[in-house]
């Protein structure tokens, strides 16, 4: 019987080839993590100020600095929204309120966050069924204006009314009244020098009432102005 032949050399194992794609991807990888790490300070420092700006930020980063410091002082004033002293405002409201109520226009001051809102009912702010605030109201609410103006707040103006029909040769509906009111209001603060910017109208007629319309003392708080004043605008 012929003897068989002693195989010269086996065959590498097929584990083998794969560790050897794997050990060849490692390398090239390491390669690539090193040539990265040569950093181009220019281009570095250009990325830093273009993301620094989109957030607001006013300070550039200085050259070479960003590398050799840990701590990097950056200011971002526009990042967060800037609340305005609540408390200072509603003061200045109240006073005005006040000066207001000699004059037997009653309101209320009320704040919610951000949010400050002075009504004053039209009873005695406005004749039945006119635009025009009386005569002796204007004043105070230029005065207001002047106040305010330095602080450059955002401030929407808006009429309400009751739910008693009205029917004029000026105003077709209650909605239209309250428009007018509140536009003629945003007009003496234009006249105070106030940045009409800053301003906005709104008549909400009789759908969007505080109170009941069934009896005379809830159509009387229905029937409004309110300076509606977002403090962190």
């Amino acid at each position: 019987m012929a003897r068989k032949k002693k195989e010269e050399c086996k065959g590498a194992p097929a584990w083998l080839t794969s560790f050897g794609d794997l050990m060849s991807l490692l390398l090239t990888f390491f390669i690539l993590l090193y040539s990265m790490s040569v950093i181009s300070l220019d281009k570095f420092n250009l990325s830093i100020r273009g993301i620094t700006e989109a957030f607001g930020g006013r300070k550039m980063v200085a050259e070479h600095k960003v590398v050799k410091s840990q701590k990097v002082p950056l200011d971002f004033p526009e990042m967060y929204p800037k609340v305005k002293n609540g408390k200072k405002i509603r003061k200045k409201l109240n006073e005005t309120l006040h000066k207001l109520q000699q004059l037997g226009i009653k309101g209320e001051v009320e704040a919610h966050g951000t949010m400050i809102r002075m009504r004053l009912f039209a009873d005695n702010l406005f004749a039945p069924g006119s635009a025009v605030p009386i005569a002796s109201a204007r004043p105070y609410i230029i005065e207001m204006a002047k106040q305010f103006e330095p602080s450059e707040l955002h401030i929407e103006i808006e009429g309400h009314t009751d739910n008693t029909p009205i029917h004029s040769r000026r105003f077709a509906n209650n909605w239209e009244l309250s428009a007018a009111r509140a536009t003629n209001v945003l007009r003496l603060f234009k006249e105070a020098g106030y940045d009409v910017r800053l301003l906005a109208a709104k008549g909400a007629g009789e759908y969007h009432p505080i109170d009941t319309n069934d009896t005379p003392e809830g159509r009387m708080r229905n029937r409004r102005i309110e300076f509606v004043i977002d403090l962190s605008v």
